[in-house]
């Protein structure tokens, strides 16, 4: 009985690592396109960067163009991978760029490439600031409270 038990637990076990790495297997596929990015498209600036409009621009593009497949947030999308996710939001601007505007056909991305140039940094720049939104608050100096 004690072996029968063992084997059990041993084969959920075995199971259950198998069926972990399969997942990262598969999510690291997903963001695998990133890896294609030729040198010179990563290396590219964002020059809507610093505009303030770019990101309500970018997130009403989204909206109409990213967010049936990637959902509303950014994540929990019906095709699309989240954008929230480290590899998204680790990527240079260039590469996103680069992803934006040649798509991933295989993989059921469009190529959005018929946008315009500034509409395409704008999505770009929304899709950045999704990760602002997981960034965690700056520590609070100790002894110091906070001004109201």
């Amino acid at each position: 009985m004690r072996s029968a038990v063992a084997a059990v637990a041993l084969t959920s076990i075995v199971l259950a690592s198998s069926s972990a790495m399969a997942r990262k297997q598969k999510e690291s596929k997903i963001y695998a396109q990133l890896a294609h990015v030729p040198d010179e498209a990563r290396a590219r600036t964002n020059p809507l960067e610093a505009d303030p409009d770019a990101v309500p621009a970018g997130r009403k593009l989204y909206e109409r163009h990213c967010a049936e497949c990637h959902g509303v947030t950014g994540e929990d999308g019906r095709k699309g991978p989240s954008l929230k996710a480290p590899e998204i939001q680790t990527a240079s601007a260039g590469a996103l760029f680069w992803v934006v505007t040649n798509g991933n056909v295989r993989a059921g991305m469009p190529v959005w490439s018929k946008l315009p140039e500034p509409q395409r940094w704008q999505i770009t720049t929304y899709l950045k600031s999704l990760g602002a939104e997981l960034a965690p608050s700056a520590p609070q100096e100790p002894g110091r409270e906070r001004e109201r």
